[in-house]
């Protein structure tokens, strides 16, 4: 039979155990004072921020002159989540991703906002970009031109971008454009065209509203056509008709019927 493997002495075991912890211990001072050497370091402090990405309403000397004073620490304590914040805080900038980049820099790309139309109030000052996001711009940076205006409560910019992008090809047969699009507090929706005329879509999603507007435009130009009128002489049209729609023209005032559109 094999023997049972002989115990140690109980002293020799403490002093196992004690030079155990203490070989641990000038570990782990080592590794604090090569952390407080890194911490101290002047090779470790901040020597720039490299800036990637779409800056083109924001030059790359112009954020980093904007941004670097609000930066604490060195490369290894500075708060990327506080840095980032900083660089979306700057007008136009819709999303950064900061990284370090060893020894002593940092690196961000950044995601401008893309404006598609104007929100609210017409003071110019607030977009939607293309993701249906509202946020604030100097009005003189944003190109005007071909901009709708679109407005509604807070918190539905994303649903009436929604509806704008599916309502405008609609009226493209006609040479006509949105230039507004309202979502009301009710739930109903109200757009005007370049052409001056005001429409009463109604209420609901574009499920229920997109045949209502299909209808008219697949028959206004025959409407018109019976009056002596072009689709342009349209003033207003209200679509909240079950069958039908309310229609006026420029010197004609009538109610029609919409005629059932051929396949």
């Amino acid at each position: 039979m094999k023997k049972a493997p002989q115990q140690l002495p109980f002293d020799v075991r403490l002093m196992n155990i004690t030079a155990a912890v203490l070989f641990t211990g000038c570990v782990a001072l080592l590794l604090a004072a090569l952390c407080w050497w890194a911490v101290r370091h002047p090779v470790f402090a901040l020597g720039g921020i490299r800036v990637q990405g779409e800056v083109t309403h924001n030059s790359a000397a112009t954020l980093r002159a904007n941004v670097a004073p609000q930066l604490s620490g060195n490369f290894f304590t500075v708060d990327l989540v506080a840095t980032q914040h900083a660089f979306e805080a700057v007008p136009w900038v819709r999303q950064a991703v900061v990284r370090r980049e060893f020894p002593n820099r940092l690196r961000v790309a950044l995601q401008e906002h893309k404006a598609v139309a104007f929100w609210g109030e017409d003071d110019g000052s607030r977009l939607v970009n293309s993701y249906g996001e509202v946020f604030d711009a100097n009005p003189g940076e944003v190109e005007h031109e071909g901009l709708p205006h679109l407005d509604g409560p807070d918190g539905q910019s994303a649903q009436v971008l929604a509806m704008y992008r599916a309502l405008a090809p609609l009226f493209a047969p006609l040479d006509l454009a949105i230039e507004e699009l309202q979502l009301t507090r009710r739930g109903s929706w109200q757009l005007a065209l370049d052409s001056e005329a005001v429409l009463e879509l109604g209420g609901g999603d574009a499920g229920e509203v997109m045949p209502r507007v299909q209808r008219f435009v697949q028959t206004l130009t025959q409407v018109a056509s019976r009056y002596g009128r072009r689709p342009d002489a349209l003033l207003a049209a209200d679509l909240r008709y079950g069958d039908g729609y309310a229609v006026r023209l420029r010197g004609v005032g009538t109610v029609e019927t919409a005629p059932t559109a051929r396949r």
